[in-house]
């Protein structure tokens, strides 16, 4: 497929592990959830993430205004959203399992021809994206990308073109099809046992600025 690549092209690329400290990174003060989404076109910020244990998000949104940022649960003298230092009361032995398989995580990077996904930890994660499938498609597929490889999740262009998805999950998310949905070690759709992203013990919403 012409939009996964392996992570060697990836800054500051380092090995996977999962038994390492991390640091923490949150919003800028006084931006507030609401402020986020009803501000866009702020120029300050080309997407916000949000991080989900099942059906409970846990932490505020995280806006991002560097073009690449660090997304993990451990990460030695990292610098990013440090997914170990949120406040979780999420007691789910499945969840406290995945969780602690994060590790390095993912690396989001803003390029020239899109939004790429470098999968940094030790297991596979799962993206679905209304621009990695055919715009006729009536079911958005789910991508599963393995340790050591990218993919190129978000595609501007396409974004814009796109008609809406016929796709429930998607319909009920901000900004239809310019959200991107990334799972940590579980997939979920029609191959798999969970049949939506909120059954997944641990997941990522990245909802990308539309102007």
């Amino acid at each position: 497929m012409d939009f996964l690549k392996p992570t060697a092209s990836c800054p500051d690329s380092v090995p996977s592990s999962t038994e390492t400290g991390g640091t923490n990174y949150l919003a800028p003060g006084g931006l507030s959830d609401s402020q986020v989404l009803q501000e866009p076109g702020d120029p300050s910020h080309w997407c916000v993430v949000a991080y989900w244990e099942e059906k409970t998000r846990v932490g505020r949104l995280y806006s991002v205004q560097e073009p690449s940022l660090d997304i993990f649960y451990d990460l030695p003298q990292g610098n990013g959203f440090c997914l170990g230092q949120l406040n979780s009361d999420n007691k789910s032995q499945l969840v406290q399992k995945v969780r602690s398989k994060i590790g390095y995580g993912i690396q989001l990077t803003k390029e020239v021809d899109g939004v790429w996904v470098y999968n940094r930890s030790s297991y596979p994660i799962f993206i679905k994206s209304a621009t990695l499938d055919n715009p006729d498609s009536r079911t958005l597929l789910v991508h599963k990308v393995f340790p050591g490889f990218s993919i190129k999740a978000f595609d501007y262009e396409k974004a814009y073109s796109l008609q809406r998805p016929n796709d429930h999950e998607f319909m009920q998310q901000p900004w239809t099809g310019f959200t991107v949905q990334i799972s940590f070690v579980k997939g979920w759709g029609q191959c798999y046992t969970r049949q939506f992203i909120s059954s997944c013990p641990c997941w990522l919403e990245v909802i990308f600025n539309n102007r």
